[in-house]
């Protein structure tokens, strides 16, 4: 994504060419025996199912085991952290589609003078209940040194459940999408702009805590849930809190802030911990009208799995052996690495997991389905990325299959982190990315992304005309980022639907204003809501256009919904990056058009 800078304490600087012509590094990665780093073992193994009968069962697999190379656990006592933690860096750095995944894990307890810098693919977490029982007396950085100060590509790395106390007071996020900070408690401020204050388009916070101010500076749009901040100090298009302590109050569009005081449901991602020597698996609780931590005050409230319910799987093992372990019972554990699939992973027992680590990645070879879910309560979904595969696929995640329609009001499913990308890393292909199906299901931070830059990117060679449809009633998203898709990005038809945050860039590289043509209208909305739906709401959504291979492409609208009084939109914006194509209204016909190039945005503070 380009980024403009605005509310930079620098002096303003001339327009940034689109993320691909700066280019995309990518670096294999080296295997972690040539860094010097460990392994863990886990807690337990479950026993093997004898065959008594003459004629031989299969062996049922086992739940627990090691949790592969590719998980770093440290303790306080170990020696070199910080070595180790720079060497990862030094691989990690740059390699933006390379094939490296790992998850760096620190058990309980205080850690001392630690800076730990975050490549691709790198997550960062505590292994406490709480954020507090994993203390680094340093920081957690993400900088964008490798792209010349740019952070618009920082992204697929995440920090999760730890207390920092920066050394300078303040520690540097500084991430596009795909790059949560979650159950994090800052002991000062926090910084999400890259060094030198160039350019940044982010991000998502949940479930933390940052006793001094956050400054986004450069940061194009933001979104925070469910967390408390000492102080937010400017916006530049787009920041929007729900359930935020110290958030600032609402004020869209001078300044551009949208201001929920609760979010209206909300569950925490699952995290892995340990229970004395034992791996365990936390599953917060749901929350209605959530304000705030959810482990501000004492044992954090849901229920815990053993790692012994878990298949814990290894980059390698076939989708019929996940499903082997799902129709056995167990929760699937996915250990970073690559996961090529066959057929799809079917979840049809209620309250299944399904937890990455790693950012843990699925890659459907053959045109299937990468996962699908059955029209159950609670499955929760979190932690992997979903790269298309080269033979075209229908669909890439399917949550409740097609006329889906039972109440899942009590314990929905949740999709967490999950990550879909279409190209970029090599050549791939689908025809709508995600699908929900399942009511009540909750979409908390996603980013479905047609790749613009990379390996493997044409218009017709990563070709993905819909991101996200969604089919279900009662549907919430929170945190919602899609980008680039040759037609809609989102396509709503489900009933009583709500997103709160929603990021969007329109397809860059259409060829001509005949590409793009959506029978009488110039161009697909990025946001359309279907002409059947009675009842919709969103909150803080914007859209851009870069149509930079041909600057003359009009697109007529960002948003388009019926005009009806149940459904209803606040805090709306579109912009025309550099003056790369133009809006023609934010919302159907409402909304002043964009013009020029001075990448101001058009915008509707509610509607009808």
């Amino acid at each position: 994504m380009p980024h403009f800078p605005m509310d930079s304490p620098d002096s303003v600087r001339s327009l940034p060419a689109r993320r691909s012509v700066l280019g995309a590094m990518a670096a294999t990665a080296a295997s972690p025996a040539l860094l010097g780093l460990s392994s863990p073992a886990s807690a337990a193994s479950a026993a093997s199912a004898a065959s008594a009968a003459p004629v031989a069962q299969p062996r049922a697999l086992p739940g627990g085991g090691d949790l592969g190379p590719n998980v770093i656990v440290f303790d306080p006592s170990t020696s070199g952290i910080q070595a180790k933690l720079d060497e990862m860096f030094r691989q990690q750095e740059s390699a933006q589609f390379g094939t490296g995944r790992y998850a760096l894990l620190f058990k309980p307890g205080t850690y001392n003078g630690l800076n730990a810098q975050l490549g691709f693919y790198t997550s960062i977490a505590g292994l406490g209940l709480s954020p507090d029982d994993t203390a680094i007396n340093g920081d957690v950085t993400v900088d964008a040194g490798w792209f010349n100060g740019n952070a618009t590509q920082n992204f697929w790395r995440s920090a999760e459940n730890l207390a920092l106390t920066p050394v300078s007071g303040t520690n540097r996020w500084a991430v596009a999408q795909a790059a949560p900070f979650r159950r994090m408690h800052v002991r000062g401020g926090l910084n999400l702009a890259p060094t030198g204050y160039g350019w940044a388009s982010g991000g998502y916070i949940a479930d933390s805590r940052i006793d001094g101010s956050v400054g986004p500076y450069s940061q194009q749009q933001w979104y925070t849930r469910d967390s408390s901040v000492g102080g937010w100090a400017n916006a530049v298009w787009n920041m929007v809190f729900s359930g935020v302590q110290g958030a600032p109050a609402q004020s869209f569009p001078n300044p551009p802030y949208t201001t929920l005081d609760t979010t209206p449901v909300s569950r925490e991602k699952p995290f892995l911990y340990l229970n004395g020597s034992e791996y365990r698996v936390f599953l917060p609780e749901r929350r209605t009208n959530a304000r705030g931590t959810t482990w501000g005050s004492g044992t954090p409230r849901g229920t815990s799995l053993p790692l012994t319910q878990f298949y814990v799987a290894r980059p390698g093992v076939t989708a019929a052996t996940l499903n082997a372990a799902l129709t056995q019972g167990l929760h699937l554990l996915l250990t970073p690495g690559i996961y090529h699939l066959d057929q799809p992973i079917q979840v049809d027992r209620a309250g299944t997991v399904v937890l990455g680590l790693g950012y843990a990645t699925l890659i459907p070879d053959n045109g299937v389905t990468a996962l699908r879910t059955a029209d159950v309560d609670g499955v929760r979904l979190a932690g992997f990325l979903i790269d298309a595969g080269p033979v075209n696929s229908s669909t890439l995640l399917e949550v409740g299959p097609t006329g889906a329609s039972a109440s899942h009001s009590a314990n929905p499913t949740t999709v967490q982190d999950v990550f879909i990308r279409i190209g970029g890393a090599g050549a791939g292909k689908a025809t709508t990315s995600m699908v929900i199906n399942s009511r009540h299901t909750i979409i908390d931070h996603t980013w479905v992304w047609r790749a613009d830059h990379g390996t493997g990117v044409g218009w017709e060679t990563n070709r993905a005309d819909y991101g996200i449809r969604v089919n279900g009633d009662d549907v919430l998203a929170t945190g919602l980022f899609v980008e680039h898709f040759n037609k809609y990005d989102v396509q709503w038809y489900g009933q009583r639907g709500r997103t709160i945050f929603f990021q969007n860039e329109k397809a860059y590289d259409a060829p001509n204003q005949a590409a793009i043509q959506n029978g009488n209208v110039r161009g697909y909305a990025a946001y359309k809501v279907a002409d059947s739906v009675t009842t919709h709401e969103g909150w803080g959504l914007g859209s851009y256009c870069y149509y930079n291979v041909d600057p003359t492409i009009v697109q007529h609208n960002g948003f388009a919904a019926p005009n009806t009084l149940g459904v209803k939109f606040h805090d709306l914006l579109v912009v025309s990056l550099g003056g790369q194509g133009q809006y023609e209204h934010v919302v159907n016909e409402t909304g002043a058009p964009t013009s020029g190039t001075s990448t101001v945005p058009s915008t509707v503070v509610s509607y009808p």
